[in-house]
């Protein structure tokens, strides 16, 4: 075999020192010697015994043999000259670097002639390296392994690059999956998809085209694509899991849900890609929820609505309060019926629209100043609301039945003539009487006077009428009793 030339060696130690990756020419025949002994030692799963012996990795390290680097060594290594990197070798490969070479090792205990792997070594001045390493045996050194080539890929900025992108998506997805509200990522592209089908056909005005074709919005919801949810989701809909709840999506989202998404389309369709409104939702148990729903599609999806961030934040005690307060505001507490100040706003709407006519009762509580003095307050509030039990169960809307004063009430039937009071004043007699019938010891009494307001005529005379002719019936309840007082 032809010896090579001395400029050909001459080429090939310049393209050696000058070649653009980390270059080192390594003797391993203590390394072959190395595994013997182990072997003869009864090793046989390296890499079990390599764990159990970290030292036996040192020891590996320590029977290579650097025969020569090139510049780039030198320069990746901050090292002056290779004496120099090689008098620190301990420094360069230290700590984890052990741990990483147990990869390698592996590779060339099981016969491998080639190996690779992604490591950490460290410059002479301390800095941390990640190198990706590949090593070969040269040929014609296979029994011996005496001179080995071995490539060193400075990977330092990629990997700490990854490292960012890594933590950047841990962080995203912590924010995202402890967030304090309801957040669902959806694509919407097959939504869009349908609406481009629809405006293709020459379609402008779309409320009206979903008013015509009702079935177009339940055909968008399904092709609605959920492609995650966060912690909260699951506790606010009541799913032990995310597979649970995509499954009972049907059972969340249903209802006065649909007329909420057709106004959403809508809002699609017109261009406005982020979107805010009050909807419903339903648990999985079928409780309801009263949702604060913020919709939008995130910037560079705008073209496919192919990523969507929804957040749902639960006002179900906001709008409990809400309803509560606007309870409160049109209805005696004590009662349950109306309160004076509905009755007044109903007494005007009556006096400027009708129906006419209306019928008026005047209402009184016989009895309740002396059971308050004899028996005390608390009985006089259970015959209050004894009295509104009464009252309520009387009437149907349009009618309403108010309390305007301590004993006071009033029953207002917009289009109710004189028949209609009169089947008023006998509904509530018999109730009165049942209502006795249920309650042991004080009876329940109502003094009740009545009046109807014809078109044209002054709903506040006839109140005073019908209020007259309930102090009059007052007055002869008292005289019966042999009392001369109205309470």
């Amino acid at each position: 075999m032809a010896q090579p030339s001395p400029s050909s060696l001459a080429d090939f130690e310049h393209m050696f020192d000058l070649a653009p990756v980390s270059l080192w020419l390594e003797d391993y025949s203590a390394v072959r010697a190395l595994f013997a002994r182990w072997r003869a030692a009864g090793v046989q799963d390296v890499e079990a015994h390599l764990r159990a012996h970290p030292r036996c990795v040192q020891e590996y390290g320590e029977s290579i043999r650097v025969l020569k680097v090139n510049r780039r060594t030198l320069e990746l290594f901050a090292a002056p000259d290779q004496a120099a990197l090689e008098a620190a070798l301990p420094q360069v490969f230290k700590g984890d670097m052990h741990q990483h070479a147990i990869a390698e090792i592996a590779q060339l205990w099981s016969g491998a002639s080639e190996f690779t792997n992604q490591t950490v070594n460290y410059a002479l001045d301390g800095c941390r390296l990640d190198v990706f390493i590949r090593g070969r045996i040269l040929p014609g050194h296979e029994q011996d392994w005496d001179r080995v080539l071995v490539s060193l890929e400075d990977n330092t900025e990629a990997l700490r690059a990854q490292r960012r992108l890594e933590r950047s998506e841990r962080y995203a997805r912590g924010l995202f999956e402890h967030s304090p509200v309801s957040l669902w990522v959806e694509d919407f592209s097959q939504v869009k998809r349908l609406l481009d089908e629809v405006r293709a056909q020459g379609i402008v005005d779309f409320k009206t085209f979903l008013k015509v074709h009702p079935e177009f919005v339940a055909r968008c919801i399904r092709e609605i694509r959920v492609v995650d949810v966060n912690q909260l989701t699951l506790q606010l809909f009541g799913a032990a899991s995310k597979d649970e709840l995509l499954a009972g999506t049907e059972r969340m989202f249903r209802g006065e849900m649909q007329d909420s998404f057709a106004e959403q389309l809508i809002d699609l369709w017109e261009g406005r890609l982020f979107q805010q409104r009050e909807v419903v939702n339903y648990t999985l148990a079928g409780e309801l929820l009263h949702i604060h729903m913020q919709f939008a599609v995130l910037q560079e999806c705008w073209h496919d609505w192919s990523m969507v961030l929804l957040s749902l934040v639960d006002i179900t005690a906001r709008k409990k309060a809400e309803a509560y307060l606007e309870y409160l505001g049109k209805h005696d507490v004590l009662t349950g019926l109306r309160n004076r100040a509905y009755y007044v706003e109903e007494l005007n709407r009556l006096t400027r629209k009708g129906p006419w006519p209306v019928g008026v009762l005047a209402i009184d509580l016989n009895g309740l100043k002396a059971l308050n003095d004899e028996e005390g307050h608390a009985a006089g509030d259970a015959m209050l609301r004894r009295a509104g039990e009464v009252l309520a169960k009387a009437v149907d809307n349009p009618a309403c039945a108010a309390r305007i004063g301590g004993d006071e009430f009033c029953i207002l039937l917009p289009g109710g003539d004189e028949r209609a009071v009169q089947a008023m004043v006998e509904r509530l007699a018999s109730l009165q009487e049942l209502n006795n019938q249920f309650y042991p010891g004080q009876p329940l009494s109502l003094s009740i006077g009545t009046a109807v307001a014809r078109s044209g005529e002054s709903l506040e005379v006839s109140l005073q009428q019908a209020d007259q002719a309930m102090y009059e019936q007052k007055k002869r309840y008292y005289a019966a009793l042999g009392r001369n007082r109205r309470h």
